[in-house]
């Protein structure tokens, strides 16, 4: 598959082949919705938490005596079934992530990559550089048409185009290892440089 490389100016930068493998695949949602589902569960803090009859405020002593009231037996105040009593069965703190093999998170990568290429989504840009300036990059976005756009770099980010593009409202930039396919299908464009290119290639083969 050849695609047309442009520079941030707009300007044109040549064309760049892209292996079939990772760009060519026909995407499938189910592969893509296992992947995420494991991104968002291993993200989720499992922090919540509601406090069971043992640790409820009220006094332990029982209600009222076992016999001869007419009503139902009680033991304390902090039974489940009154108003403020403990909670019963309720959440506690736990992990939510679960096992996805590595083999499936690459396959999950390359069907994300391959729906934003199918779906004219993917841009290749020759390098992401600035001078370091906000107000230049974001007229530069702009006059590219990305509303909410992911960069994927190389190894490592040009530091001086992290620092512009961290103000810029709907621009996300990642190095190759932080690609990842729930970033990736979240924004409308996916906008990868030639040395990202080559390093997502040696990532996933």
């Amino acid at each position: 598959m050849k695609l047309d490389v442009i520079k941030l100016d707009g300007g044109k930068a040549g064309s760049v082949d892209l292996d079939e493998a990772l760009f060519g695949l026909e995407p499938r949602a189910d592969i893509l919705h296992r992947v995420v589902r494991w991104q968002r569960n291993n993200a989720q803090a499992g922090t919540h938490k509601v406090k069971t009859r043992s640790e409820t405020s009220y006094s332990t002593k029982k209600i009222y005596r076992q016999k001869g009231t007419g009503g139902a037996r009680h033991g304390d105040r902090n039974a489940p079934i009154f108003r403020k009593g403990g909670i019963y069965k309720g959440p506690t703190p736990r992990s939510h992530g679960h096992e996805l093999t590595k083999k499936f998170r690459k396959l999950g990568l390359r069907h994300a990559l391959s729906a934003k290429a199918k779906a004219g989504e993917l841009v290749i840009i020759d390098e992401a550089a600035s001078a370091g300036k906000t107000a230049a990059l974001a007229k530069q976005i702009s006059s590219l048409g990305w509303k909410r756009a992911l960069v994927i770099d190389g190894a490592s980010v040009n530091e001086n185009f992290a620092q512009a593009a961290r103000n810029i409202e709907g621009l996300d930039i990642l190095p190759t290892m932080g690609a990842n396919v729930y970033d990736i299908l979240k924004r409308d464009t996916l906008v990868i440089t030639k040395a990202g290119i080559e390093a997502l290639e040696a990532r996933l083969k």
